[in-house]
This record gives C-alpha cells, structure tokens and sequence, in this order.
C-alpha cells in the first residue's frame, strides 16, 4: 500500500509544522501556500513571540505546553539551531488582575512554582519599571521568546529536505470531499490527496464557508521602540512581560538585535477586517494605543516609535482555538489557532493535525479544541 498524499494548506506557523511532522513519518506531503513563505498579511511573520508555560487565559494549557516545549526542543536539536531563549516572562498588575489571578491559578493547578514579586522588590530587579506600590509581577523563569521567521523557515528546511513538497504564490479555490479522499483545487492544479489539513489563519472563514459564522478577523499591531539604554532591555537582564492597567493588556519583549522593545496591546483596537482588505499602515491611533502605558508604567521603553507592523489575529467565540476533523468529513483536517497566544503551540498543533489526517489519534486530549464546542456546522458539501 502506498504512504498516504496529505495536503497541508497554509505555510504559516502551523501549517508548516504539520508539514515537518508529516515528512517526519515518511508521508507524502504537498504544502501550498498562496503567497511567498514568510510573507506579512497574516498571523505568523515578525522575528519573534512569547512563550510561556501557564497561561492566565486558560489553566488547562499547560500539560499541551509541555509538550510544545519538548517538540521545540527537538526541532531545535534535529535542525541544529537555537528557536527558543528562556529569559522569563513577568505578568504585572494589581493582584486582583485577571492576568495574575489566572496565572497562579494555572500554576496552582499543575504544582508550578513561579517567583511572586511585590512592587518594590520588583522594580529593584528590573529598574525600567514604575509601579504602582501594591501591584505584583508573577515571574514564570521557564518563559520566554520564540524566533518566529526562523522557527517556520526550520519547519520548511527540515520537511522538503525529507521529500515534502512547497508550492508559494498559489491559492487555493476549492476543497472538495470525494469520497474517502479530497480534491484541492488551485488556480492552476487539481491535487488528489487522501487527506487535507486546512491552516489557512485569517483565510479559513473562505477555505471552509462553514467556518465563517464561528470566526472573527481583527487588526494588530506591534511597534518597537528606542530604549533610553538599551543594555537595561538586553534579553539577559529584562523579561518578556504582560501588563494589566487601566489601558488594557500590554505584551512586551526584549530588545531584539537593533530594533528595540517589542510593544502591543493584546486585542489593539478591536477592529473587525477582512484579511485581503485591511489598513497596513500604522496611524497616530495605532501608536498611542500602543505607547499608552508606556509613559506610566515603562518611561526608560517611551522612546521613538522605530518601526511597526500590522497582524491579524482569527478569534473564536470562547477566544481558544479549534483544531478538528470536519463534521462529516474526516479527511479535511482544520486548524485555527491564530488568537493571539498560538504561536507557541505550532509544533503540538503540527503534530495534532498530522495524527487526524493519517487517522491517528492525537497524543493530547483536544476535546476543548474541538467544533463540538459550538453549535457544529452541519456537512454541506456535495
């Protein structure tokens, strides 16, 4: 019996790690993607992103980051190349903000044992801050950065150098179920495949129409600025932090070569885009809602704006991810994990997707992950 034809739609952060593990087991993958590889109309591009072990937004993340930890891990030995640096990662606000109150409870839950950091002591260690006296910081050592563009170029490099195929510049038109298998249809090719997996980010509300009520597109946007003394912001003496204030949920990582501090606001704006028709230019709006509690909480980071860019984050209703078999269809395999905190499971999401569309079952429970969440949609394809 031939190894099955497995066709891995979208090459961003997930797509090409279930295009990696799919080469790894020796089946015959085919990754299309409809722009170039790295390109920045979606949710994947940019030279870095946080990782971190418990996670305010949901308790039970952390046995699944244990698991994406270790298969960093093994990506890294495998391509011999550094993806992840553990500096920390240090979540501030009051104490009864919901990101330290999620976060220990996390922690709690898994017998974690993170540093609790009061205002004073706080600022002592990491001087570039100023606190409120009675907010705290939870330190989780284990945190960190991810070399994002790195991390995917390592996905593709590994996978085509063990016989997967990439086709860039191509989209895809159609995704049709023929009877145990699938017809992908692009504007140039019809591809007969055993299995599909569909990791499209901000596209899948096109890709699979049945999608589309579940799924909401919004604009991000991250800056980097000039530190006052960018030694005080270099990756071994500052952590990646998340700030709770009065201005939302800020995220910011450590000076990265000659760009400077890497500032957003979770959720930005919150406007709803479409992914081929959004504003990639950056407006005055953009950078105050970014720089805004920079000036209170972080001065020696409120410097000048260096540059920025534009993402799109792909939101469910319960704002996690879905990650299943089709109703109705198994051999189309969907992933959308593109809210904002994803990117550090890509390598558990590829391994996810590579079991269900070689009729595997996944390591992990992915229960919550599943459409069965939500009023499924109902099959409606010929």
């Amino acid at each position: 019996m031939s190894a099955p034809l497995v066709v891995v739609i979208g090459l961003g952060a997930t797509g090409s790690a279930a295009l990696y593990q799919l080469a790894r087991r020796g089946v015959a993958a085919i990754g299309i993607e409809q722009f170039a590889l790295g390109h920045e109309r979606g949710s994947s591009h940019g030279p870095t992103r946080i990782i971190r072990l418990a996670h305010f937004e949901n308790a039970e993340y952390v046995p699944l980051m244990r698991r994406a930890y270790a298969l960093w891990h093994e990506l890294e030995s495998l391509a011999g190349i550094r993806l992840l640096h553990v500096n920390g990662i240090l979540e501030i606000g009051p104490p009864d903000a919901e990101i330290v109150r999620g976060t220990l409870a996390a922690t709690q839950r898994h017998d974690l044992t993170p540093e609790i950091l009061d205002a004073r002591t706080l600022m002592r260690r990491y001087p570039a801050f100023r606190l409120p006296h009675d907010w705290v910081g939870v330190l989780q050592r284990d945190g960190g950065t991810v070399e994002a563009r790195k991390a995917i170029e390592t996905n593709i490099s590994v996978a085509t150098k063990q016989s997967a195929r990439v086709t860039v510049n191509e989209k895809v038109l159609a995704i049709e179920p023929r009877g145990n298998g699938v017809r992908v249809i692009t504007g140039s090719n019809k591809i007969d495949a055993d299995a599909a997996i569909v990791a499209g980010g901000p596209w899948m509300r096109s890709l699979v129409p049945e999608l589309a009520p579940l799924l909401r597109i919004t604009r991000q946007v991250t800056a980097w600025f000039a530190p006052e003394d960018a030694a005080q912001f270099a990756a071994d003496r500052f952590p990646v932090f998340i700030l709770e204030s009065e201005f939302g949920n800020h995220y910011g990582l450590p000076a990265y070569e000659s760009m400077g501090v890497k500032v957003a606001k979770h959720g930005h704006l919150q406007e709803n885009v479409e992914p081929d028709g959004y504003q990639t230019t950056i407006s005055a709006a953009d950078e105050a809602a970014i720089r805004a509690p920079l000036t209170q909480y972080l001065p020696a980071a409120n410097g000048q704006m260096l540059s920025a860019e534009t993402c799109l984050y792909t939101m469910t209703p319960d704002g996690t991810f879905i990650v299943d078999r089709m109703p109705g269809f198994p051999q189309i395999v969907i992933a959308s994990p593109c809210c904002g905190h994803g990117f550090k499971f890509s390598p558990l999401v590829g391994e996810i997707l590579a079991d269900l569309a070689t009729g595997g079952a996944p390591k992990i429970d992915i229960a919550q992950f599943r459409l069965q969440r939500f009023t499924a949609p109902q099959p409606a394809r010929a």
